[in-house]
């Protein structure tokens, strides 16, 4: 084992940083894609700060996403225009910003009824309040969406012309030759694209990078705010438990719907979020990922709920719930929301029968919405705005709290935040995040011209992994690469896992602030997404993470441990039950 793969398991170097110089211009509380797009403007506009975060990176809400990045079609019907165009605005940012994460999406619209609904958004648009109408959105309610949608995707196109097709609308002939699976008393399909972010985590993981590379920027996970002492706010390491103040002219919450427990922390009352529960499944479902022919299935069930099934990493997403929720309670999707999931798909592929058995995976998040009256938690507003107040005892440090948001508008959202934070410090904007491109975008080639790139960049791995590494991390893969040829263990295929190599996980564990080995299981990889963690994936993890970062015998089987009830608690996750044979991860077949 080479010198440099280990680490001191005594004092983390993120907790010692901020130890040895405890100021800083702005102190970010929360790590998720709001917090990291906040710092990674404010770090290339050359402001310090510092972000911290009571668990991992994008472990909150922003690991519970529908993995969808789109403008918001349905937030037309509430009058919110101002949001749908900002949405298709930072749709196309990210398409031509991060395009080795976030690739278009078609999506396909089912439409059974030709005239109905056509009172609906007239009335929400008009009077503020929905429409007691339960009959479903008929076809001329759709393409009126449609076209207004198109209207705002041509005129929010990127500043490299970057935008998607526009949308079409076809008849049954043509509906059920690209989709035979679809109920047979569907009339119409619409169909316009939007985008997906194959691995919004790692996403948010190049965001952090981005802006710690500037120079101007410090990011300390599992470090909790707990506390205030005059001008300082006090900080936990939630791993060693020991605490640690820092001094900040400018205080950021961006802890999305814990936002007014942070405050409370801080000494500060506010009831400024409401939040609702969003829940998915992810099935192993071979008829259904095949039915789906790569779109997204974007569809108003009997209920009138908008919910969604589409394809990634080989399985199919199933959602999503929209239920008044407790930040103060564990989000967890629910046998209810199961059977609801399950059901729903009969609603759209009659004859594709979806059972329980084939649900490798369910996760949960609370959306960070706004406080409101509204009965109907879809009508409540995604809208973001920003609420100032001060530390307690110091009003000389500004308190800026982040209320809403939403994964799509991230960027626009930290340039809007950063931006009021750099007024208040003095500062003027010398950099725009508008154009720049996100971690391994940086350099990436045009499809056509990878293979090239590849047999250049990475030539210590055959072309067919280095396809694999450059779209897993983009133009990062030529450090994966060079981690892989270093040695002959580094080159070694994971016995549980051949998708991933030895050196691959030492590079993520030693580069990408993995703290706990649920880190690497849930957000660094998609394992656990794809159904793939059973007892021998984490034991053998375990194992290469532990050398990595200098883990004792017992660290690693507590990691393993604690890994394997996150994975129960959270996400239905029996990893004694182990896999079906033919979807061992360890399997080669």
């Amino acid at each position: 084992m080479t010198p440099h793969r280990r680490r001191s398991p005594k004092i983390r170097e993120e907790v010692a940083a901020l130890r040895e110089r405890p100021e800083t211009d702005v102190l970010i509380i929360g790590a998720g894609i709001n917090g990291v797009a906040i710092a990674r403007d404010l770090a290339m506009n050359g402001v310090d700060v510092t972000i911290v975060d009571r668990g991992d990176m994008a472990s909150g809400t922003s690991s519970a996403s529908s993995r969808m990045v789109h403008g918001g079609l349905r937030y037309l019907e509430n009058g919110e225009f101002r949001l749908v165009r900002e949405g298709v605005e930072e749709r196309n940012r990210l398409l031509a910003n991060a395009p080795h994460q976030v690739r278009p999406l078609p999506t396909t619209i089912p439409v059974r009824t030709l005239f109905t609904g056509l009172l609906r958004a007239p009335i929400q648009f008009l009077t503020g309040r929905p429409s007691k109408q339960s009959k479903p959105r008929g076809a001329l309610l759709v393409k009126t969406g449609l076209w207004l949608y198109d209207a705002y995707s041509r005129a929010g196109r990127a500043s490299d012309g970057t935008a998607v097709p526009r949308h079409r609308f076809v008849g049954p002939r043509r509906t059920f030759a690209e989709l035979p699976d679809l109920h047979p008393e569907t009339l119409a399909t619409a169909t316009y694209y939007d985008a997906m972010a194959s691995s919004p985590e790692r996403l948010a993981m190049e965001m952090a990078d981005d802006a710690v590379e500037t120079g101007h920027a410090r990011v300390a996970t599992y470090v909790a705010a707990v506390g205030h002492e005059g001008a300082s706010v006090v900080l936990r390491d939630q791993i060693s438990g020991e605490e640690l103040r820092v001094r900040p002219r400018l205080v950021v919450n961006a802890c999305g719907p814990w936002t007014d427990l942070a405050n409370g922390a801080l000494g500060g009352e506010t009831a400024y979020m409401g939040g609702t529960k969003g829940s998915h499944i992810v099935v192993d479902n071979p008829e259904l990922l095949t039915a789906c022919r790569g779109r997204e299935i974007f569809f108003e069930n009997s209920d009138g709920r908008i919910v969604l099934v589409y394809p990634m990493h080989g399985r199919v997403i199933l959602g999503t719930t929209d239920i008044p929720a407790d930040p103060r309670e564990p989000a967890r999707c629910t046998d209810t929301e199961v059977d609801y999931f399950v059901d729903l798909v009969a609603h759209v592929f009659p004859d594709i029968p979806v059972t329980r058995d084939q649900i490798v995976f369910r996760y949960a998040g609370i959306r960070p919405l706004p406080a409101a009256d509204s009965t109907e938690p879809g009508r409540i507003s995604r809208d973001y705005r920003v609420e100032e107040g001060t530390l307690p005892d110091a009003p000389q440090v500004p308190v800026l709290s982040v209320v809403g948001g939403k994964w799509t508008t991230h960027r626009a959202l930290g340039e809007r935040v950063s931006g009021q934070a750099m007024s208040r410090l003095g500062r003027s904007r010398v950099a725009s995040t508008i154009s720049a491109p996100v971690g391994g975008a940086r350099g990436l080639p045009e499809a056509d011209d990878r293979d090239a790139w590849i047999a250049t960049h990475l030539d210590e791995v055959t072309l067919v992994r280095g396809r694999e590494l450059l779209a897993r991390y983009g133009t990062r893969a030529a450090g994966v690469a060079a981690a892989e040829a270093s040695d002959e263990a580094s080159a070694r295929r994971l016995a549980s896992a051949p998708s991933y190599s030895v050196g691959e996980i030492w590079w993520l564990a030693g580069r990408e602030r993995v703290v706990r080995l649920e880190d690497l299981v849930l957000r660094r990889t998609t394992l656990a997404f794809e159904g793939g963690v059973d007892a021998r994936v984490l034991a053998e993890l375990a194992d290469v993470v532990g050398d990595t970062l200098g883990w004792s015998r017992r660290r690693r089987k507590e990691e393993v441990a604690a890994t394997a009830a996150v994975l129960a608690d959270a996400h239905g996750v029996d990893v004694e039950k182990g896999l079906p044979s033919a979807h061992r991860p360890w399997s080669l077949a």
